[in-house]
């Protein structure tokens, strides 16, 4: 149900993650947010700094908004994105040294940033029936709603890559790991949606990397749907499903990859609008969607949360015309290829790149006939004086 993207034609947002101002140093350090919110230093650190992450998005003229992820702390290649819920679920214990997967299925050996990258992650085992923690998603999000008329998004990891991050010693099949994990998240989507929250974005199922494997069978594929459907079933609440290749330390997993295997199975499951990294790759699986029969929303990134140069407003208008010859502008969401990280790509790249992609869509909205977007950070009679300024 498109209880937040009803009736908007080529509406624009980021996908999440936002680079933390620099004064921004405190952190959640494994505490509850609402307890947390009880230390004066976070506190004010915390409410200050989504403040920060909402005007960038207002001033480059954003019209769905996130609170940057702003509760993970800064850690090597993004690492709260998993252990956000990891420390605060019941039946993990210790640690191992290394993440579980990631050697062997990317070939990742020392010397290779994404190496470092897993050796800080130090995944942590399975050791008894996992339980639900202290989560607080209705807070984390009532508090960036509250200082914003706009929709803000809030997403989260699914439970199918966050299970990528548990060395499992407790339950018979990870597969039955995976549904638990499930059902702990559901309940906590259900509150969250309850709250008043109008859009949940549930982030990398594994239909897309698994595409990359010609080992993966049609049954592998239907388990991963039943479990993300599990997963968000009775969240009342639009539900975006959330792809791209990779983004620890702004690092791709994949060199080269293609969504044409994986796209008839995502269109399967039960969200309203399923994202696509695009910009990294030109669009070069924009003509997989040309005459796909679907209800669902789509969403392109039209620039590359993994390198610093800042595309053009007309780049991203080409990228977005050339979408629109596949995907009619009802249906179109103009995105980002994916979050913009805590430690890759500075906060003034990742605000121009925002602003960039807003001009470039309204190229492409005053060409349909279509309202543009009000974006204040370009407004010549905000700058200061000078040649072209009058």
């Amino acid at each position: 149900m498109f209880k937040a993207t009803e009736g908007m034609v080529l509406p624009t947002t980021m996908t999440g993650s936002y680079p933390k101002p620099n004064w921004y140093t405190e952190g959640l350090r494994g505490r509850a947010f609402k307890t947390a919110l009880g230390d004066t230093l976070f506190r004010e650190q915390y409410l200050d700094a989504v403040a920060t992450v909402i005007t960038d998005q207002e001033m480059a003229g954003l019209d769905i908004l996130t609170d940057g992820d702003s509760r993970f702390d800064l850690e090597v290649g993004g690492k709260s994105w998993f252990f956000y819920v990891l420390e605060r679920m019941g039946g993990l214990e210790g640690s191992k040294s290394q993440s579980p997967g990631w050697s062997g299925d990317f070939g990742i050996r020392p010397g290779h940033i994404l190496y470092e990258v897993q050796e800080a992650y130090q995944s942590p085992i399975v050791t008894g029936k996992l339980t639900a923690g202290q989560l607080d998603y209705s807070a984390l999000w009532k508090v960036a709603q509250k200082m914003t008329p706009n929709t803000v998004k809030f997403g989260t990891i699914s439970s199918q890559s966050l299970t990528r991050m548990m060395w499992n010693e407790f339950y018979p099949t990870d597969k039955e790991l995976i549904l638990d994990v499930c059902d702990i998240m559901n309940q906590e989507l259900r509150e969250l949606a309850a709250s008043g929250c109008k859009l949940i974005q549930i982030e990398e199922p594994r239909h897309h990397f698994m595409a990359q494997d010609p080992k993966t069978a049609d049954e592998d594929y239907k388990f991963f749907t039943e479990a993300f459907n599990r997963e968000v079933k009775g969240v009342d609440a639009e539900i975006w499903l959330h792809t791209c290749w990779g983004n620890p330390a702004q690092q791709r997993l994949v060199s080269n990859p293609s969504y044409e295997r994986a796209i008839p199975h995502l269109f399967d499951v039960d969200a309203d609008v399923i994202t696509f990294e695009c910009a990294g790759s030109g669009g070069k699986d924009l003509p997989l969607f040309a005459g796909l029969e679907t209800t669902k929303k789509i969403a392109i990134g039209v620039v590359n949360h993994t390198n610093t140069v800042v595309e053009s407003p007309d780049q991203v208008a080409g990228l977005v015309r050339r979408a629109l010859e596949f995907v009619p502008p009802e249906r179109l969401i103009i995105s980002t290829d994916c979050g913009f990280g805590r430690e890759g790509i500075s906060r003034r790249i990742a605000f121009h790149k925002c602003v960039s992609l807003v001009l470039g869509t309204n190229i492409v909205r005053r060409e349909l006939g279509l309202p543009e977007a009000t974006v204040r950070a370009a407004d010549p009679s905000f700058a200061f004086s000078g040649p072209n300024t009058g």
